[in-house]
Order: C-alpha cells, then structure tokens, then sequence
C-alpha cells in the first residue's frame, strides 16, 4: 500500500523522476502513433522490422535530445535526424520523407493548441501544472497521442491516401522548398508557443491555433489538386499517343480488307506457276506489315501496362516509324514489378537511352530492325529487357562506347553522354547489369535486374 501512496505522490507532486519517465515513454509513443499516421497517408509500404527500428532509433533519439541539448535547437535536430530516419530507414524519397515529417508536425502543433486552452480553460489547470506535474502531463499528452490514432483509423478505414508518384519533377522541387519553409515557420511557432504560452492572450493564441489548421489544410489541399494535375497531364499524353496508335491500325486494317482479295489473288499467281521463290520473297514482304499491325496491337496499355513505359515505347515506336525503322516488341511480364526493384525515373532513362541509340543505328542500315523485349526469368530471380538492332559500323568498341563524350554520330548536337549516364547509374545500384555484345547482324544491350 505504501508503495502505491508513493507513486501517486511522485505522479501529482513536482518529481523529475516520475516526469522523465512519462518523457521516456511519451516518446516512443509520439513515434509510433506519428509514423502509423504518415505511413497510411501516404501509402508508404515498409517492413515490419523497418518500422520497428524506426520507432525505437526515433524514441532514443527523441529523449536523448530533449534530455542534452536545449530548446529550439533540440526541435531543430529532431526534424533533421527525423527526416534521415524516414529517409533511409522506411526508404522513402524525399518528398515523402518531408511530408511525413510535416503532417505530425502541424497536426500535433494544432492539437497541443487546442489541448493547452481546454486544460487551462475548461479543466482550470494551469500551465505550469501540466509541465511539471505528472499525472497531468501523462494525461495532455497522451490525450494528443488518442486523437492522432483515432485520425489514422479514420484516414485508414476510408482508405484516404495522397498519391505523390505521378508529380513533375518541377513540382516535387516547389513543394520541397515549400514544406521546408512550412517546418522552419511551424517549427519556431511551436517553440514560442511552449515558451510564452501563459504570457499571450488567449485571442491571439485561438488566430495562431486557426491559421496553422488554415495553412495545414490549404497545404493538404494545393497537393491533393497538384497530384490531380499531373495524374490528369499524365493520362492526356498517354491517351493522345494511344489515339495515334488506334489511328495508325485502323488505317492498316483498313487497307488490308480493301486489298485482301488482291493479296489472296498474288498469292494464287504464285501458286498456279508454282513460284516458290516469287511465294517466298512475296511472303516475307507481306510478313513484314503483318508484324507491323501485330506491333501496334502490342502498343497498348494493357500490355505496357506502366505509364511511364508506355509512354516511352510509344513516343519512340512512333519516332521510329516515320524513318522507317520497324521495331518488334514483345512483353512478357508484368512492367510494374520493375518499381520493386529500381526507381522507374532510372529505369525510363536507361530505356529512353537505350532506344534512342537503336534507332539512330538501325536508321543507317538497308534493313532498319530494332526488336524489343521485356521478360521474367525466376529461376535465375531477374527482370530481363533486351534491345537488339541491325547496325552498320561492325568494328564500333563495346567498352568505348560508354565513356564520357565519346560518340559514334558526327552531328554536335549528340553530346555523346546517353551511355556514360547509363554506367552512372548502374554503379549506384547493386542489383543492376548491362551487357552489350554483338554478333554479325545484330547490336545488342541486355539490361538485367536481380531480386
């Protein structure tokens, strides 16, 4: 009985013992309910074992901060080690790590606001009691803790997420500089808050707590309306090159039913002589526009089935076919598993690239073929796409073709650096191999990705 009279002494007395305690668990707490929140808005797939270093890596770091180094400096070096934690830890990019570190910030700003005036307010404790006593800091903050979880339960039972991955590189740049300055300014509100909380007029406190939910929500809503925009850019320019497509295989379908009887005729000829070498050589000439309907077919998004792919292929099949290169492609898995294992802005540069030189070289030769084809390997745990395309200059150097500056076209404006940002690339990724051979009609790249 008497060591429960002592701990209810320690926790509704002045004890720093009881009050570093509450301190300690408050914030790992504050990082679980914060990262359960930010990891669900924003749709963030982690491990479980990430989300647990996480938590305990964010906690220490928390209450070591909070305990050795002073305000505002220790909020300013919780935001930055908070940032490198979501980082690198949950794998994030850094917009995401930003506006995972912004929403807890501004929500828990909010909350403590409006926590601060109904404790002072309503239950008439003052602020001094709940900083030092510790049944009454317990209560405040884990109060804030309850309504940041019932939050997440909302945000996750209506399934509400903010899709970032089809923002402008140009937009993510805006909305980086813009969420800094947000958590510089609600950074430094907090600390005058905390500070001067009992010195400023509740009227000014009730225009604070207004204009940071005004800002939050404003902000919320400009990302909302922006991933909108670019979602909706995204599916224009996709839909206008899949419209030239459909355009391109209605009109060769179009002229292979008005001269399907001609074609069926022709072959008779060759048949009534039998001609099998005119049959042959009339063969492989009308093989060569079946293919080509075939290939429109295969330029679909259904098939290409990522975006940022299909947007790729097309604008280059279609580059490809007004200088009468033929391109043959074929996709054998699913392009969106490549996302789990290398960023798709590398990936769609690499092909970019990739294609870019196979057209150039195949544009040279008598016969301009370039084939394409994207396939799954299990057994050997790899993601495999090989180009391969006729080329001319048969004594071209494998090796050299990768360094920097070196280019085979004579024109200035070919900055000869596609394949040496190509090699960049690989050497930041572990997972990734290109290996370029060639034999006597064909150039060949294959780009692998291991998982």
């Amino acid at each position: 009985m008497e060591i429960f009279q002592t701990i209810w002494t320690a926790m509704t007395t002045p004890n720093e013992t009881a009050l570093s305690i509450i301190g300690f668990l408050s914030c790992f707490i504050d990082t679980f309910v914060n990262m359960l929140l930010f990891t669900t808005l924003l749709d963030i797939k982690c491990s479980k074992k990430a989300k647990i270093i996480y938590v305990i890596a964010m906690g220490l770091l928390a209450f070591f901060s909070r305990t050795l180094i002073p305000d505002p400096y220790a909020t300013f070096v919780n935001l930055i080690m908070g940032f490198v934690f979501i980082k690198f830890i949950l794998k994030t990019n850094i917009v995401k790590s930003l506006i995972a570190l912004f929403i807890p910030i501004v929500l828990s700003t909010i909350l403590e606001l409006f926590m601060f005036q109904f404790y002072s307010s309503a239950l008439q404790i003052p602020y001094e009691f709940v900083m030092t006593i510790a049944i009454y800091r317990f209560l405040f903050t884990f109060s804030i803790y309850f309504c940041v979880f019932i939050i997440y339960k909302i945000i996750y039972y209506f399934k509400f997420h903010i899709n970032l991955e089809n923002m402008t590189r140009k937009n993510k740049i805006l909305f980086t500089i813009n969420a800094l300055l947000g958590i510089i300014a609600i950074a430094t509100q907090l600390f005058l808050i905390a500070f001067y909380n009992d010195k400023v007029p509740i009227p000014i406190t009730i225009v604070s707590m207004i204009s940071l939910l005004g800002y939050f929500l404003i902000s919320i809503y400009n990302i909302l309306n922006t991933t909108k925009l670019d979602t909706t850019s995204q599916n224009l320019e996709e839909a206008q090159l899949y419209n030239k497509t459909l355009i391109l295989l209605h009109d060769s379908m179009r002229g292979f039913k008005h001269d399907f009887n001609n074609i069926v005729q022709g072959i008779g000829g060759y048949i009534d002589t039998n001609n099998m070498e005119g049959l042959k050589k009339y063969y492989s000439q009308l093989l060569k526009d079946c293919n080509r309907v075939n290939n429109l077919t295969a330029l679909n998004p259904t098939v290409i089935n990522n975006p940022a792919i299909y947007n790729i292929m097309a604008s280059k099949y279609h580059k490809a076919d007004e200088i009468g290169v033929q391109i043959n492609l074929g996709v054998f898995l699913d392009l969106n598993e490549i996302e789990k294992y290398m960023k798709i802005y590398e990936f769609t540069r690499i092909l970019g690239i990739l294609m870019d030189n196979a057209i150039e070289a195949a544009e040279e030769c008598e016969n301009k073929i370039v084939h394409v084809s994207f396939r799954k390997e299990e057994k050997r745990n790899r993601l495999v796409m090989v180009i391969e395309n006729t080329y001319k200059n048969k004594d071209i150097d494998t090796e050299k073709i990768f360094e920097k500056d070196f280019s085979t076209k004579s024109a200035k404006t070919n900055s000869g650096l596609g394949l040496w940002e190509v090699r960049q690339i690989l050497k930041k990724n572990n997972n990734l191999n290109l290996y370029t051979t060639k034999n006597e009609e064909y150039f060949i790249q294959q780009f692998e990705i291991y998982y």
